[in-house]
């Protein structure tokens, strides 16, 4: 497999489900289900979301009692879709849905 060096993004697993938009500000940004089971139009939903929000970018991140700033550090949560819980992945340009 070949990697594109002018893309913004790792690469998405293999059998991932992946959408892709823009962020307020145009910059490529995406959604990547590593699981493949999340319902297209839901993931479609929840990127806008995630973009409406400015969730994608440079965010900086203190941990509780840390005297330190990171700059792009991923962020993690657990969102349920559907029936289902899953862990959320957010760097500055792609969000990832991985099995919890």
């Amino acid at each position: 497999m070949t990697t594109d060096r002018t893309s913004p993004f790792d690469p998405a697993p293999e059998g991932a489900t992946v959408i892709e938009g823009k962020t307020t500000s145009g910059k490529p940004c995406r959604i990547v289900d590593s699981t493949a089971s999340v319902d297209q139009k839901e993931l479609k939903a929840l990127l806008d979301e995630l973009i409406a929000q400015r969730r994608f970018g440079l965010f900086s991140v203190s941990m509780a009692g840390s005297d330190t700033i990171s700059l792009g550090e991923p962020q993690f949560a657990h969102i349920q879709l559907q029936d289902e819980v899953y862990r959320l992945i957010l760097t500055p340009n792609e969000a990832r849905i991985e099995a919890f």
